[in-house]
């Protein structure tokens, strides 16, 4: 499988990590796009960890407003050092991520974030669904296991959709703006991290 410049910049659209890793990864695969994004997140995750006790002593503060002026978002986006901050790339990413933020209406950061109480009641709120649906009756009955992983799976995909880094990233659907952020990390050579977010709607 031939690899061209479309489909180097077509992954780097799709992962944001840089050329050179994107024409790396592909050579590595023999041009599989899909294998190819596997190895590059991996690589993102790996250089994330490694990252992970690093100072953050810089960073940019920017905003979105939707264009009918009813909806707006406010993020900050921290970094290690100003010659990241200043990076017209970095600033680029934090609107896009205040957009998204705009868009979809997260509530939490990241999951740590969720109450134990909002937790309970979401479990419990599953479990009576269970038992009124007769399709999961028999299942739930059959097994506690397989009614506890049901209703873990529930909790998970329920608190997900109100996560901001476990979102699908509104502008490319097959990463999450956790994702987004670990290639950030790999293609600035910082530790990068949300700090906290903030969304104003007037209805």
């Amino acid at each position: 499988m031939s690899i061209t410049t479309e489909k180097i910049k077509e992954l780097r659209d799709a992962t944001g990590v840089s050329i050179m890793q994107c024409k790396k990864a592909l050579e590595e695969v023999g041009g599989d796009m899909e294998k190819a994004k596997i190895i590059l997140r991996k690589i993102s995750k790996q250089t994330t960890d490694k990252k992970a006790s690093r100072d953050l002593g810089a960073g940019v503060i920017e905003s979105y407003i939707h264009n009918n002026g009813s909806v707006g978002a406010m993020i900050e986006l921290l970094c290690e050092t100003d010659f990241v901050a200043k990076n017209e790339e970095f600033k680029a990413l934090a609107r896009e991520i205040a957009m998204h933020v705009a868009a979809m209406a997260p509530e939490y950061l990241k999951m740590e974030e969720v109450k134990d109480e909002e937790k309970v009641k979401a479990r419990e709120l599953f479990e009576k669904e269970m038992e009124e649906n007769p399709s999961n009756v028999l299942k739930a009955r059959k097994s506690k296991e397989i009614r506890d992983k049901i209703i873990e799976g529930k909790i998970s995909s329920y608190f997900g959709e109100k996560v901001l880094l476990n979102q699908s990233f509104i502008k490319n659907p097959e990463m999450t703006v956790q994702t987004l952020i670990d290639g950030a990390n790999q293609k600035f050579g910082e530790r990068t991290e949300i700090c906290r977010f903030v969304r104003f709607s007037i209805n």
